[in-house]
């Protein structure tokens, strides 16, 4: 167990944390056991390799869990990786409930933490899909082809893909389509300000 690669502002963190306190300071020092580097991030525990995003460690109601940032790539030869909704393309977590579990665990978990770094030395990426192969939902689609719609549409277009597939995610997902359309309702003049879902 090493307190070496241990960063005083990630401390706080784990002190500060209720629920699973002693299943996170286990998986802290599992990942520092490899080598990487610890930050905080996004108000989180990240662990990197040369600069680059490996795991980082986050706390849910149910669980907590490992989320690999290239996870998809991964062996998963355990089986033990989980894709959070459908929407996520590229990381994957392995998810635990109990200290026990983390323990019992940790060669594999090592073993994956591993293979992670390897991925990064390799310079692999996550195929991700392009913005132009998500659906646009029908509600947003009649606003662009209705009269006047050609300014949404050059406003749309004149968006990065990460906001742009912010927009349809965030459109599809209501079952709804009157809740579609006052998504898209509410959504149009940001838009046509040329800001994204969270600007």
């Amino acid at each position: 167990m090493t307190k070496s690669g241990m960063n005083p502002k990630v401390d706080f963190y784990f002190s500060k944390a209720k629920k699973w306190q002693e299943e996170l300071e286990q998986l802290r020092m599992i990942t520092l056991d490899c080598g990487l580097t610890e930050e905080l991030k996004w108000g989180v525990p990240c662990y990197s390799f040369q600069k680059s995003n490996i795991v980082l460690i986050h706390v849910f109601k149910e669980y907590c869990a490992l989320l690999f940032f290239k996870g998809a790539l991964l062996n998963n030869a355990n089986g033990i990786l989980i894709q959070q909704t459908e929407n996520v393309q590229a990381a994957r977590q392995i998810r635990f409930t109990s200290v026990r579990e983390i323990v019992e665990m940790e060669t594999i978990l090592k073993a994956y933490i591993y293979e992670a770094i390897e991925v990064e030395k390799a310079g692999l990426k996550v195929d991700l899909k392009k913005t132009t192969e998500f659906t646009i939902p029908e509600e947003f689609q009649n606003k662009l082809s209705a009269e006047g719609g050609h300014a949404l549409k050059a406003a749309f277009d004149a968006l990065t893909p990460g906001r742009q597939r912010a927009y349809l995610l965030h459109f599809s997902a209501p079952k709804q389509s009157k809740t579609r359309e006052s998504r898209v309702e509410k959504c149009m003049q940001q838009i046509l300000n040329g800001k994204g879902l969270d600007d």
